[in-house]
């Protein structure tokens, strides 16, 4: 399975992002998809988690602020990311549950003035 995300960039404070990270390649069935991050000289976080059925859990620090979502016909999960802080520049990347976890190649959120 690999997965190529897309959406990252600059953003001011208070702006809104999307990212997206679609699957492809030998896919029978993904369970949980979820986005992470890693902001320099920090370990990797979970930010949000949704199950194949719609089931949603966030971190807290942006609860309220983002939405995961996700299109089973198109193996896709989505991060609508409002709000942004300084603190939610990083590295964002995906990851996939399929008999094992698969992560994608990361992209880059930088919310700055």
């Amino acid at each position: 399975v690999q997965l190529q995300a897309s959406g990252g960039g600059l953003v001011q404070p208070g702006g809104s992002l999307r990212l997206s990270c679609a699957a492809s390649g030998s896919i029978y069935r993904i369970n949980d998809m979820a986005w992470y991050r890693q902001a320099p000289g920090k370990q990797r976080e979970l930010v949000a988690l949704i199950t194949r059925g719609g089931s949603t859990n966030y971190a807290d620090s942006v609860k309220g602020r983002f939405i995961i979502s996700r299109d089973n016909d198109k193996n896709t999960v989505y991060l609508q990311m409002n709000s942004l802080k300084f603190e939610d520049t990083a590295v964002y990347y995906c990851a996939a549950n399929q008999y094992g976890v698969f992560w994608g190649q990361g992209t880059l959120v930088t919310v700055s003035s």
